[in-house]
């Protein structure tokens, strides 16, 4: 039985079918996900993961690995991150689901329960894909229950030809649907004002629960009421609208049964409290991402500062299986400044498969061969080193607080660059300072503690490994001086023999 996660849980995403190829060649011979070997399972055990997202489990579908071969758009993809491609590495979407059973590929009916044992064993939960706003375009339901989802009429079709498709020359059924993008032509768009389709959705949530920890949904905003009448309601004209909402509903039916089940949602346009307030535990916080690949540093500050946000709600990362590589958009430098940042904020921090290696392909989700790629030792010491930090009690315990650096002397305005909180637990606090510029940058920071002994001070660098003393006269009357080189961090260790954190920290 798996124990309680901690706060602030570390997640390992990995595609399920690129890493079982992966192990498998490394074994010499073709395994099942129960058949892993546990030394692989430990491995991300011991780097202090908390939780594994197998993404893309379910049985693929073969209409929708029919549309992955002729988009222009992915073929180009494919050509980009593996040249050489072949139709055999080509499957269809993982969020294209053509049922709810474990794909043939990876293992056989009750390979995901054995698996979930023996992780929960080493102390790890499995969290799996639920897809609730849409299905395989050759879903077993677009046949026997075409009622489950939205159906347009001639003139939708004639207005929006491409949102439509016809399975059986009669019925016109929608395709799934973002608003802001073109439709996904490999899916069966549902419809949430029906509640015999929300009823049948609780059903394989409930199934789902019986083999994982937990789920993350995708593009779990677009079940919202007021998302799907925005998108739909035009076309559902004369559907009567539900009162509830579908998330309220599901979350609350799952947990009767199965009270630490985790939700975890894939969520934007500033409706992640909503959908927190309907029970999910974390939502993907993307203002957080984008802040790290496009703003300032005084930004960033504003951002983690912000008392409206809850920040340990979130899903925080710097790359997934949606975005690039973030060694190639961040740079070799900065994308370790911010695997700080990612590893030392609240929330759910999330690390994708290939991260800790610094690998740079970007892998288009249809395909199931990944190309040889030589991972980067010096970005993996550093992983090991940040993840070994951040696995201490005080970084899942302790509280957190933000700091402000001011200037160092007068006219130099560098500390704007330095990013600064602390975690206080007990007698130890940690002190996390990231230089997030190409400036070396120095700034001054007033530590959350009394300091009321005099004499030296040692702060131990976790990252580093130096040692620095300093006056506790200093820092108590002028702050900690420090002075960073561009994209360079601190993660300061301060032990004492007597309690450091007052009790109202924060």
């Amino acid at each position: 039985m798996r124990q309680k996660i901690r706060r602030h849980p570390h997640l390992y995403e990995a595609n399920a079918r690129i890493f079982l190829k992966r192990i498998s060649e490394r074994y010499g011979r073709e395994l099942t996900l129960a058949a892993i070997p546990d030394e692989e399972w430990q491995v991300i055990d011991r780097r202090g993961f908390d939780l594994v997202w197998l993404m893309g489990v379910w049985q693929r579908s073969p209409s929708a690995r029919r549309e992955a071969l002729l988009d222009v758009n992915l073929r180009r993809e494919y050509d980009e991150a593996l040249p050489g491609w072949t139709e055999g590495d080509i499957t269809g979407s993982p969020y294209a689901v053509h049922s709810y059973v474990i794909d043939s590929a990876l293992g056989s009916e009750g390979d995901l329960m054995e698996l979930r044992s023996r992780l929960n064993h080493l102390g790890l939960g499995l969290v799996l894909d639920f897809v609730p706003n849409h299905l395989a375009l050759d879903h077993p339901w677009v046949s026997s229950r075409p009622d489950r989802f939205v159906q347009g009429d001639e003139a939708d079709v004639a207005t929006h030809h491409d949102w439509f498709f016809s399975p059986d020359g009669k019925k016109h059924l929608a395709h799934g649907r973002d608003p802001n993008f073109a439709p996904w032509t490999d899916t069966a768009q549902l419809n949430f004002f029906s509640s015999e389709l929300r009823q049948a959705l609780v059903e394989e949530l409930l199934q789902i629960a019986t083999v994982a920890d937990g789920v993350r949904c995708d593009m779990a905003l677009l079940a919202l009421n007021g998302v799907f009448e925005q998108v739909w309601g035009g076309v559902l004209k004369d559907h009567a609208r539900l009162v509830t909402e579908f998330w309220a509903d599901a979350i609350g039916a799952v947990r009767r049964q199965h009270p630490d089940f985790i939700f975890l949602a894939e969520a934007y346009w500033g409706l992640e409290r909503e959908l927190q307030e309907m029970g999910f535990d974390f939502t993907y916080d993307k203002p957080f991402y984008d802040r790290l690949r496009f703003s300032s540093p005084a930004d960033i500050h504003k951002y983690l500062g912000d008392k409206n946000i809850r920040h340990e709600r979130g899903v925080r990362f710097i790359e997934n299986h949606d975005e690039p590589r973030s060694r190639v958009v961040l740079g070799r430098e900065r994308c370790l400044a911010a695997a700080v940042v990612l590893a030392t904020v609240p929330g759910l921090r999330l690390f994708q498969d290939g991260q800790l290696e610094g690998l740079r392909i970007h892998l288009p989700v249809q395909l199931v061969r990944e190309p040889r790629e030589t991972a980067d030792s010096e970005i993996t010491r550093f992983y090991d080193r940040l993840l070994t930090v951040c696995n201490a009690p005080t970084f899942h315990e302790g509280e957190w607080v933000l700091l402000e650096a001011t200037m160092a002397w007068e006219g130099n305005h560098s500390h704007q660059n330095l990013l600064a909180w602390s975690w206080c637990s007990g007698s130890q606090l940690m002190t996390v300072i990231i230089n997030y510029s190409a400036d070396r940058s120095q700034g001054r920071l007033v530590l959350p503690i009394g300091l009321e002994e005099a004499g030296g001070v040692a702060l131990q660098d976790e990252i580093g490994g130096e040692t620095y003393m300093r006056d506790a006269n200093e820092l108590r009357s002028q702050g900690l001086y420090v002075d960073l080189g561009p994209w360079r961090a601190h993660i300061l260790n301060l032990a004492n023999d007597r309690p450091l954190c007052p009790s109202n920290i924060s």
